[in-house]
């Protein structure tokens, strides 16, 4: 992608995919590289001799072909490079190492208050720990916030729920880190792991949504993330779906994400008398488990609101899939009924057969996607301005290994 936040062309992640393919599955043959990313055989030949000369991907042992010479299987140099995750809440900050094919190494989660005062120098400390514990050869850090980024060059942030007002957050940690720093939106941060290890490898244009404490929406378009003018496309959860609904942590009200974020099932079950006192999503989330009709139809309430919703966004965006994902999907089948039956009749005709698919969670996942921001951008020649130049530039000095 580029700096003004404009799609840039596939092919400008085919190296990271690569990677990514071999990572996941394994070696493979160019053939079965080409098949598998949709891409020209002439294609993969020319990407696998860059890796191959930048010695982050290997030949291996030959394998018979059908007629011919036999092919020769590419494996991955996993230590040619790492990166650091990062996704940061409303009270915690989830960590990941990972390999060059995002094979993660370490993770674990930190204790973070975003409203206390010195909330950046303490992420600034969080972060320099995980630096300095890497081990090996560190290409970079990923960071991903529930906010609006004006790019990951910058890493400037608007992120109301945490009360951020055009926070450095980019400049204050490559400060205190002395590597490259990529700050995006969260569920970006999703999209691109998914355009180098996920569906991104078989889809070139498609939505992955978010469910959980808010509502998230990455827009993957041409095989690359579109982030708006100023960093803030794919905002979904801040639809206004009703006149005088509750209020958003965006100050507004009647937002989507204030219907069925996490805190929006919670009012609807309080109001609804299935959950009392101080409980929370856990006492729903039992009661729907147990049959409470008054639950059930918490959740296929939301299920519908959101239903309605992305028929709306598919309509203007046109995309080939959605993903759902997200905190929420532990719960999908609560949900599933009164989205399945809504996205469906408010769709045109013509769309109604538009597949999505749900993907298992793990809180790891978010921070995943943040280191994928920088083993993306190593291979993308547009991406991330000059802390993409840096990336780069560390991943060919291989020799470097140890550095920080």
């Amino acid at each position: 992608m580029s700096q003004n936040g404009q799609a840039t062309t596939r092919g400008d992640l085919v190296r990271a995919a690569v990677l990514g393919l071999l990572g996941t599955r394994g070696p493979s043959s160019r053939a079965e590289i080409a098949r598998s990313l949709g891409v020209s055989p002439a294609t993969v030949t020319q990407t696998t001799k860059e890796l191959l000369a930048r010695e982050l991907v290997t030949e291996l042992e030959s394998v018979p072909s059908q007629g011919g010479r036999p092919a020769r299987l590419l494996g991955l140099v996993r230590t040619a490079g790492g990166a650091i995750g990062a996704k940061v809440t409303a009270d915690h900050v989830a960590l990941v190492s990972v390999d060059l094919d995002g094979t993660v190494r370490s993770s674990r989660t930190v204790p973070f208050d975003p409203a206390h005062p010195s909330a950046l120098n303490t992420l600034c400390d969080i972060l320099g720990a995980t630096v300095d514990a890497h081990e090996g050869h560190l290409l970079g850090v990923g960071v991903g916030l529930p906010g609006a980024v004006d790019s990951q060059a910058s890493g400037v942030v608007d992120a109301p729920t945490f009360g951020w007002d055009r926070a450095p957050v980019g400049p204050r940690l490559r400060d205190a880190l002395g590597v490259p720093v990529l700050v995006d939106n969260d569920v970006n941060t999703l999209a691109a792991a998914e355009s180098v290890y996920g569906i991104g490898r078989r889809y070139s244009s498609y939505l992955v949504v978010t469910i959980g404490r808010g509502v998230g929406c990455g827009i993957v378009a041409q095989g690359s993330v579109s982030r708006g003018s100023h960093g803030g496309a794919g905002e979904i959860g801040h639809i206004p779906v009703t006149a005088d609904g509750p209020v958003c942590g965006c100050g507004n009200t009647g937002c989507l994400e204030a219907h069925i974020g996490e805190s929006g099932l919670v009012a609807a079950a309080r109001a609804a008398g299935v959950v009392t006192g101080e409980g929370g999503m856990t006492e729903l989330v039992a009661a729907a488990y147990a049959g409470d009709e008054r639950a059930h139809a918490v959740y296929a309430d939301a299920g519908r609101l959101l239903g309605r919703g992305l028929a709306g966004v598919v309509h203007v965006l046109d995309p080939e899939l959605i993903v759902l994902m997200g905190e929420g999907m532990t719960e999908w089948t609560l949900w599933q009924a009164g989205f399945e039956e809504s996205f469906r009749r408010h769709l045109m005709p013509a769309r109604r057969a538009l597949p999505y698919i749900t993907e298992s969670w793990t809180e790891s996942q978010w921070a995943v996607g943040a280191a994928s921001l920088v083993l993306a951008s190593s291979f993308d020649a547009q991406a991330a301005g000059a802390q993409g130049e840096l990336v780069r530039a560390r991943l060919q000095d291989v020799s470097a290994a140890g550095a920080r």
